[in-house]
């Protein structure tokens, strides 16, 4: 067995001091001291059991020993270097490649700025977007099928241990309403006076459904849905058609401005919506997603300045 003295990291200050032959210009090299890299070059003499160096006056001579290592030890850095790069590669870590997942409302704004800065940062990078309901993306983030996904943690539960979570921003829901709706009136919406009007809805599993369940549980009524869609611009598209009411974030409001009108709520039925990046723990210090959190950072900090 190799003996635990011989590490790389001492492989890799043996290179250093044979490439300067001088400890004071090795230790600056490696950001070390003096004092380290020559008490790490005794200790892989101690695990080789052999002399690698000779002392003359306060300079280090290598022996033929030292010659002989220094090959070997460069094919061996050499080829963990090229090991490791091979294994994140293959867990995706540091790929040129990421693989973000969003909710389809996030389009509007947030998805695109937070593109053009991540660009900036890492102009190689590659990004595929997967849009989908909370609950989808939860699910192929956990399988390893996306690197890092945008969602309102307000609705779902999320394993601390192996997730990091960074908040964006907070949103609030509204009651959207066609324009010509005679219910579209000034002031907060009791949902309560909406009893007989239709609704439209998003299937399960979106942010904004369980919302949407529970703001008409505390109204004491079960809406009356017409249709569930499964994306937020189609629920909306029925809305300034006159299909139905619904209740949305207010992210939305730019979409339809003039045939939809978004109502506050009474107080009663007020919620809001934390949207957060959500990634893998073990992949904190992946450059991609450091790149993709940092620009999530400044992201929520321009958000808490309007």
């Amino acid at each position: 067995m190799i003996d635990s003295e011989i590490t790389f990291r001492k492989l890799e200050i043996f290179l250093a001091y044979m490439e300067k032959q001088n400890i004071s210009r090795a230790a600056e090299q490696l950001g070390l001291s003096s004092v380290s890299v020559h008490r790490a070059l005794h200790s892989l003499e101690e695990g080789l059991r052999c002399p690698l160096f000779i002392h003359k006056g306060r300079n280090l001579l290598p022996l033929p020993a030292a010659e002989a290592l220094l090959e070997h030890a460069t094919q061996v850095i050499e080829q963990m270097e090229h090991g490791i790069q091979a294994t994140q590669r293959a867990a995706g870590f540091g790929d040129k490649r990421l693989k973000l997942g969003t909710l389809y409302s996030l389009t509007l704004e947030t998805i695109p700025r937070l593109i053009m800065g991540l660009k900036l940062r890492r102009p190689e990078l590659e990004l595929e977007l997967v849009m989908g309901s909370n609950n989808d993306l939860l699910h192929k983030l956990e399988d390893g099928q996306l690197d890092a996904i945008l969602i309102s943690t307000s609705d779902s539960s999320i394993d601390a241990q192996r997730y990091d979570q960074l908040p964006l921003f907070q949103d609030d829901i509204f009651l959207a309403a066609p324009a010509s709706s005679e219910m579209a009136t000034e002031g907060t919406a009791d949902l309560r006076d909406f009893k007989q009007e239709k609704f439209v809805s998003l299937a399960e599993g979106f942010a904004t459904y369980h919302g949407f369940q529970e703001a008409f549980q505390i109204a004491g009524f079960e809406p009356d849905i017409v249709t569930r869609v499964n994306d937020i611009f189609s629920m909306l598209s029925l809305v300034q058609a006159g299909v139905g009411y619904t209740l949305i974030p207010g992210r939305m409001k730019g979409v339809y401005e003039n045939t939809v009108r978004l109502l506050p709520l009474a107080e009663a039925y007020q919620m809001r919506q934390t949207i957060a990046l959500v990634f893998p723990h073990s992949r904190e210090h992946d450059p991609n997603l450091l790149a993709l959190a940092a620009e999530s950072r400044m992201y929520a900090l321009a958000s808490r300045k309007r």
